[in-house]
């Protein structure tokens, strides 16, 4: 923090966190259902931030490449787990290895020449290089699963239509180009939205924390211009080589479809809330008795 400016202590946190109690509180007065996922988010926000904080502190003191690739490994094993088990709802055989290999090869060249078109030097600097490649794996997450979600459910629900096409003579992927075609609009459209908007209805987080940083506005302004074409194109490269793995995956060489490598109903994250709220409900309803009938048998 600047001089001028007190530090943040978790008691600020704390006031912030009031408006997702806020909305916590209104998701059950109205019965929306969404003041579980809210709350569950925003304490996984905190804990995580809070060890990246103190990890990333060793690392930018370090000042060490190999340091920097350890770290940006780690995010990327990571950042396939949340998009598998926790960003789509069905999943395919095999589906984490092939999306962390899809990261890595768009994550990582699109980070190292990102970097250089930002003229850092050296080009691994940590206290640069690792916050961009997050942003980057933060948007190539979410558009995976997007993407990965959609295609799943078209082969679980109009089936069918697929297979008349096999059926007529057409290759699988030409079967299957409609169904990742309109996949990929899907998983994209939120990138190609915050294109549209940036700098002329929202600024950018990029861009505010350089001008708050002490840069110029016109510098700002290219760092965000890059950064945003360096979003657009990892999270393109990595949802089309996730959308390969998975048709390669789920209609096989003989161009057949293979429902049987298709599973998964829910995310590992929403089932352990669930779990965990069955949970407490069996042990409120075993003491509520006795707490209502004063202790009597």
């Amino acid at each position: 923090m600047s001089d001028d400016q007190p530090p943040l202590t978790y008691f600020n946190v704390g006031l912030a966190f009031s408006f997702i109690t806020l909305d916590a509180v209104l998701s059950l007065v109205f019965g929306l259902g969404i003041g579980t996922t809210l709350v569950v988010a925003a304490v996984r926000c905190v804990v995580q931030l809070s060890v990246m904080s103190l990890i990333l502190d060793s690392i930018f003191a370090a000042n060490n490449p190999w340091g920097v690739a350890g770290i940006v490994l780690v995010l990327n094993l990571l950042g396939a787990f949340e998009a598998v088990f926790n960003k789509s709802k069905k999943r395919f055989t095999n589906m984490f290895p092939f999306v962390l290999m899809s990261l890595l090869i768009s994550v990582v060249p699109i980070s190292l020449a990102g970097s250089a078109a930002m003229r850092r030097n050296p080009i691994w600097k940590p206290n640069q290089f690792i916050p961009v490649s997050g942003m980057l794996l933060g948007n190539a997450i979410s558009a995976i699963g997007v993407g990965s979600s959609t295609i799943l459910k078209e082969f679980t629900d109009n089936r069918d239509k697929i297979e008349t096409y096999l059926a007529m003579g057409a290759s699988r992927f030409e079967a299957c180009k409609p169904v990742a075609r309109d996949a990929l609009k899907l998983a994209l459209l939120p990138t190609v939205n915050q294109m549209s908007v940036i700098g002329l209805i929202s600024i950018p987080g990029l861009m505010t924390g350089a001008v708050l940083g002490g840069a110029s506005v016109d510098q700002a302004g290219k760092l965000q211009m890059i950064l945003m074409f360096m979003i657009s194109a990892s999270s393109a490269l990595s949802v089309l080589s996730v959308m390969l793995c998975t048709l390669a995956t789920v209609c096989d060489a003989s161009h057949r479809i293979r429902p049987d490598r298709i599973y998964g109903t829910e995310t590992v994250l929403s089932g352990g809330v669930k779990s965990l709220g069955r949970l407490v409900t069996r042990g409120w309803k075993k003491v509520a008795p006795r707490k209502l009938g004063g202790g009597r048998s």
